[in-house]
């Protein structure tokens, strides 16, 4: 195949069903694969690692399956540069803030760079033609391969009959006839393929592996980028989204909520620079007010804090508070009724 040894090819990884298989079609044809998987900072799977919640069935662990599948896996963290992709987009926004086209370019040229850097010969992907709406229509596959600067050198192994030959087959690196034609929405071809290769541990299909799609999170960004702007938008605010509940008081200053344990020591762990308040005599949530709250608005977030306590319908809660860049023991105390659940939610964001 490669006269001077093997042929290497390496597969964008997300450790979903479809991407295992690309992987699995390859290794079959006896090529030294390399998955890589990058971290955006928008993926759930990370925001449960953070938080301290399990993945669940629905969710790829990336690790886990390239281990499965015997392929050394790279992950690489791309969150930085991968903002700039969000917040403006060529080829615009999906159902949510979710910028599938021009992430999907900016993958591969990532991938592409990795490609000629480690001295690998191309890059395959498990994209399915017709299967997602606006990132894998026939045209959009082929705008992106152009766009990626991997022309020739994109290999779509499900699809790949589908798709008029690449370099690795028209050199032979890889023999077209033990690629597959799949297309359309539908999983069932893909599921028998999994079935054939012996694969049973794999994520159930659901909406996809980022949280730019989900409509609550996309109203938090663009609120975010209304009162804060796209310059204050750094990768660990981006993260910060996706945690808690997140109320905009009447004065503009945003106030989150820890739901739960994980995110309540999320919210200690990795706080911006603010204040930091939780009930002092009965279990309640970790809350955040970025920035420098008022006296008003530090009253109100006590409040708030309050009403998501165990004394939610108390009329009087000791709250504690202090700044972020302090120590708790510089803790101050302040005693408050609950703001009306119905109130809050006029406030959610």
């Amino acid at each position: 195949m490669g006269g001077d040894g093997p042929i290497r090819a390496v597969g964008l990884f997300s450790g979903g069903l479809d991407s295992t298989l690309a992987v699995r079609v390859m290794l079959e044809q006896g090529l030294a694969v390399t998955a890589l998987h990058f971290r955006t900072g928008f993926s759930y799977i990370e925001r449960a690692r953070l938080t301290g919640r399990e993945i669940s069935e629905s969710q790829a662990d990336v690790e886990r399956a390239a281990a499965q599948l015997g392929a050394p896996l790279e992950v690489i963290d791309v969150s930085d540069g991968f903002l700039r992709v969000v917040l403006d987009p060529q080829y615009g926004y999906g159902s949510g803030m979710n910028p599938c086209i021009d992430c999907r370019i900016f993958l591969l040229r990532q991938a592409k760079a990795w490609m000629e850097a480690h001295d690998h010969h191309f890059v395959f992907t498990g994209e399915v033609v017709g299967q997602r709406p606006k990132s894998q229509m026939r045209p959009t596959l082929t705008l992106v391969e152009r766009e990626s600067g991997l022309g020739g050198l994109l290999v779509r192994p499900l699809s790949a009959k589908l798709l008029a030959p690449t370099l690795p087959e028209i050199r032979g690196w890889i023999d077209r006839d033990r690629l597959y034609g799949i297309g359309g929405r539908g999983r069932r071809e893909q599921i028998a393929l999994a079935e054939r290769f012996g694969i049973q541990d794999y994520p159930q299909p659901s909406g996809g592996c980022c949280y730019l799609i989900d409509q609550t999170y996309s109203r938090r960004l663009r609120d975010f980028l209304d009162h804060e702007g796209a310059d204050a938008l750094t990768s660990e605010r981006a993260q910060h989204l996706a945690v808690g509940r997140h109320v905009r008081l009447p004065s503009g200053r945003k106030v989150i909520v820890g739901r739960h344990a994980g995110e309540n020591a999320y919210l200690e762990a990795r706080p911006e620079v603010g204040i930091l308040l939780t009930t002092l005599d009965c279990p309640g949530p970790v809350t955040l007010v970025p920035g420098q709250p008022s006296d008003e608005e530090l009253a109100l977030a006590a409040q708030i804090t309050a009403s998501y306590s165990d004394e939610g319908q108390s009329d009087a809660v000791r709250v504690s508070f202090h700044r972020t860049d302090a120590s708790p023991q510089s803790a101050r105390v302040i005693t408050v009724a609950p703001v009306a659940r119905e109130q809050l939610h006029l406030w959610m964001v």
